[in-house]
């Protein structure tokens, strides 16, 4: 009975623990690691929060630390935890507000308001359909482009296709080679099918079931796809024309290659940052201003109730919409034809203000812990809590210290700093009076 009296966002953060301690224990077995002996707790530990929070962020060597079986593991803790954040988000969030009103209703769950049609039941199946028509559709393709362009095993082809699937739509950014899809870079037939899993995991499952019905009447979208759907396309194209731009000429990355790859490795690598982490060019030679560019990206991340990371792109839009109408003196925010209630002013700038908060602080003590500069620090931190798993190179190399930091931050991530500190809250307070109104002088 006392289960039953769990806060929700309790639940969530207790599920995912859960999950995270069976899939350490599950890594830890002899079978999971290539070799004699077992994987040591703590990088077990590390890849099954990886896994879970569908961050990439990778301790070991993924290619050839896990056998067959940790790979599987790796695989099932991926699909639990995208699948999992996405029912959590857009399903336990509507559940929540319909059984126990306002009082037990998740702030984060303001994010998939927009999911109020149909039942539970006839929900959870257009998830279950969407992820399996998604995945399964991207797995044939891989599958058959390294079974008949590289001459892989037909077995081992379809174990290829499979895994870099279902990490891509779920965002998670593990592959199963030692330096991520390099060696790939200029093959449209991998790349291509990768970067279309992240973008559409990363819109959100509220989007997708939308687009599933209304795909070709834009006037019955809601509010929220519309924001998801204008600010992603913007943002893929500003992002592509910027890293492509800025790594033009570098020769360690996107120079190495002819015009028509450098325009798709630049394509690839501007998806990324949505939470993909996936990478066609080694990260750590990219310039200090590629890195900054990718830091923004990251930390806007992709839509809500989805798999991607960041703040979301509803919540930047929200801001950008916020702070446009201060400047013009209106009274109220209007986006694509609609009044955002002031509830939502107040949730974007927690959310934003949070996540800063987050980011900067973790930056500063991981440049404590460890010998590297802000562009490093500041990367690995955003990384790690927006959930995209791109790296500098450092995080293997990291003290176990600033790895457990890193692990904080991809669950704090991927759970939402609300929910986190809404699960460590006792309970609410509900104040019974109010103070007197006084403005203090802002700016």
């Amino acid at each position: 009975m006392r289960a039953l009296a769990l806060h929700p966002a309790q639940v969530i953060v207790l599920a995912f623990s859960a999950v995270v301690a069976l899939g350490t224990v599950l890594l830890m077995l002899p079978i999971s690691k290539q070799g004699p002996g077992g994987t040591d707790f703590f990088n077990a530990f590390f890849h099954a929060v990886s896994a879970v929070c569908v961050t990439g962020l990778s301790s070991v060597d993924t290619g050839t630390h896990w056998t067959t079986f940790g790979e599987a593991v790796l695989l099932v803790l991926i699909q639990v935890g995208g699948f999992g954040i996405m029912t959590f988000a857009s399903i336990l969030g509507l559940v929540v507000a319909r059984r126990l009103g306002l009082r037990g209703r998740l702030q984060t769950a303001a994010e998939s308001q927009t999911l109020n049609q149909g039942d539970l039941r006839r929900v959870l199946w257009g998830l279950a359909r969407i992820s399996f028509i998604v995945e399964v559709s991207i797995a044939v393709i891989l599958a058959l482009r390294w079974w008949l362009g590289y001459d892989e095993p037909l077995g081992h082809a379809i174990w290829l296709g499979v895994f870099h699937s279902v990490g891509s739509f779920n965002n998670a950014g593990l592959a199963l080679f030692s330096n991520s899809l390099i060696d790939y870079a200029t093959d449209p037939f991998i790349c291509l099918p990768v970067a279309i899993g992240v973008i559409l995991g990363g819109l959100g499952f509220p989007v997708l079931m939308e687009l599933r019905r209304e795909f070709g009447d834009k006037l019955h979208w809601s509010l929220n796809t519309k924001i998801v759907v204008v600010v992603t396309a913007a943002l893929l194209v500003v992002s592509t024309i910027l890293i492509t731009a800025l790594e033009w000429g570098n020769a360690a990355t996107l120079g190495a290659h002819d015009p028509p790859a450098r325009v798709l490795g630049g394509f690839f690598q501007a998806v990324m940052p949505r939470s993909g982490g996936f990478n066609t060019v080694d990260i750590g030679l990219m310039h200090p201003e590629t890195w900054f560019a990718i830091d923004v990206l990251m930390f806007i991340g992709g839509g809500p109730a989805g798999t991607g990371g960041g703040i979301k792109v509803t919540t930047f839009a929200v801001l950008v919409f916020l702070v446009y109408t201060e400047i013009r003196g209106e009274g109220a925010v209007n986006i694509f034809g609609r009044r955002l209630p002031r509830s939502v002013h107040r949730q974007a700038i927690t959310v934003a203000a949070l996540a800063v908060t987050t980011i900067i602080l973790a930056t500063f003590l991981l440049m404590i812990l460890e010998p590297l500069n802000l562009d490093h620090a500041l990367f690995e931190v955003t990384s790690a809590f927006t959930t995209t798993g791109l790296s500098t190179g450092a995080t293997a190399d990291l003290s176990p210290a600033s790895q457990m930091l890193l692990v904080f931050l991809m669950f704090a991530g991927r759970i939402g700093p609300i929910t986190l500190a809404s699960a460590i809250a006792l309970k609410r307070a509900n104040r019974l009076y109010e103070y007197p109104k006084e403005r203090p002088i802002i700016g």
